[in-house]
C-alpha cells in the first residue's frame, strides 16, 4: 500500500481509522504559478483487517492533522499547517486551519495563527470549499486517488490487474497556499496525525513518501510512526534488511538504496512540475510501480493498474466520494 493500513498487522494507528495517514501530494496549482496545492488524505473508508467499512464520522475531534514543511534542509519543520475539527454532531463537522512558523512549528499542539475558522466538512458528493484571503481549504470525504493491486501484491505478486482502491474513499484535507509563504527553491514536506484522546498529544502516524511502512514489521511500525524524520537515518539498516530479503540485494547495495528512501520527506520545488520521486507528487504519478521496482530490485516493475478517471480539473481536484460513502451524507 501507499501508507494505508499503517498500524500493526495491516491495522490502523492507535486502532483508529481516522488517524491513518494514507497519502501526501504536493503540486503547483494548475494554471497559476503563484499557488501550490497540498493534499493530506486520511481515514480509508475500507479496512483490510478485518475487511469491511470503517467509521462514518470523518475526522477525529481529539486529533490534530498536520502538514509540516522544512525550509532549510535539516529535516525539522519551520512551517506547520494544523487542522482541528469540531465534534461530529448532528451529522455535521467543521474545520479550523492554523499556521505556525519558526521553532514552534516543530512542536506539538494546536497553537498558531488562525487562517480559516468553522469551515464546513463535506460529507456528500458536493465539495464545500472555504476561501479566506490567499488560502483555500477543503475537508471531507472524497474518492481515493491512490491506485494499486493490493490483493495481488499480498498474494506473492500474483497481480489480478484489479485496482483495489477504484471504489474506495478517503477523508481529504486539501489546502491551497500562496508560494510566497514557502521558502524559495526546494522544501521538504511530510504529514502527521496527533492523537489527543489520552489527554496529551501523541504522534499516531506520519509519512511523506508512499510505500515506506511495508519495509517494517510489528512494533517497528509503531516506533517508526512515532518518530521524526530527523531521526530516520537510524532506521536505514532496517530498510536495508527488508531490501535484501525482498529484492535479493547485496548488503552494500541494500544499504545504499535504503539511504535514498530516508528521511521520509517529500521534496518539493514549486517552480518545477511535480513528478514523483524527484519533485512533489501529482495525483496521477504511478508511485507504486516505482515502489515495486525498488522493493524487488527491478524484478517486478508494474502492477498493471493506472490512475483513476474521476479526478477534477479544479479545486479540490479529487473526485466525489463513491456510493459507499452516501450513507455519511446529510440529505441534499
Amino acid at each position: 500500500m501507499s501508507h494505508h493500513y499503517s498500524g500493526p498487522a495491516l491495522g490502523f494507528p492507535h486502532g483508529d481509522a481516522r488517524l491513518d495517514l494514507t497519502d501526501l501530494y504536493a503540486f503547483g496549482k494548475p494554471g497559476d504559478d503563484r499557488k501550490s496545492i497540498l493534499i493530506m488524505n486520511v481515514h480509508p473508508s475500507f479496512s483490510l483487517q478485518p475487511r469491511g467499512p470503517t467509521r462514518s464520522d470523518p475526522f477525529a475531534h481529539e486529533a490534530i492533522y498536520e502538514l509540516k514543511i522544512d525550509t532549510d534542509g535539516d529535516s525539522v519543520a519551520n512551517i506547520a499547517y494544523r487542522v482541528r475539527f469540531s465534534p461530529f454532531e448532528g451529522r455535521a463537522q467543521t474545520a479550523t486551519l492554523r499556521c505556525v512558523r519558526g521553532a514552534a512549528a516543530a512542536g506539538m499542539g494546536d497553537m498558531g495563527d488562525v487562517l480559516i475558522e468553522a469551515a464546513p466538512v463535506s460529507l456528500g458528493r458536493t465539495a464545500r470549499v472555504t476561501e479566506v484571503g490567499e488560502h483555500r481549504l477543503f475537508a471531507g470525504w472524497r474518492s481515493d486517488p491512490f491506485f494499486f493491486d493490493v490483493l495481488g501484491v499480498l498474494d506473492s505478486f500474483k497481480f489480478t490487474h484489479q485496482d483495489f482502491f477504484a471504489d474506495k474513499d478517503v477523508c481529504s484535507i486539501v489546502l491551497e497556499i500562496p508560494n510566497v509563504s514557502l521558502a524559495p527553491g526546494r522544501v521538504g514536506i511530510w504529514a502527521r496525525t496527533l492523537d489527543g484522546a489520552g489527554g496529551g498529544w501523541v504522534q499516531a502516524d506520519r509519512g511523506a513518501r508512499p510505500g515506506q511502512t511495508p519495509f517494517l514489521t510489528g512494533e517497528a511500525i509503531v516506533a517508526y510512526n512515532a518518530a521524526d524524520p530527523a531521526d530516520d537515518r537510524q532506521i536505514v539498516p532496517v530498510f536495508a534488511h527488508s531490501l535484501e530479503h525482498a529484492g535479493g540485494y547485496a548488503a552494500a547495495d541494500a544499504e545504499r538504496v535504503a539511504a535514498t528512501l530516508l528521511p521520509d520527506i517529500l521534496p518539493f520545488d514549486h517552480t518545477r512540475p511535480a513528478a514523483y520521486p524527484e519533485n512533489g507528487r501529482a495525483l496521477t504519478d504511478d508511485v507504486q510501480d516505482h515502489f515495486l521496482s525498488i522493493l524487488t530490485n527491478g524484478k517486478v516493475t508494474t502492477d498493471g493498474v493506472g490512475p483513476h478517471g474521476d479526478l477534477l480539473a479544479d479545486f479540490p481536484y479529487l473526485g466525489p466520494p463513491h456510493a459507499a460513502a452516501a450513507r455519511f451524507a446529510p440529505p441534499q
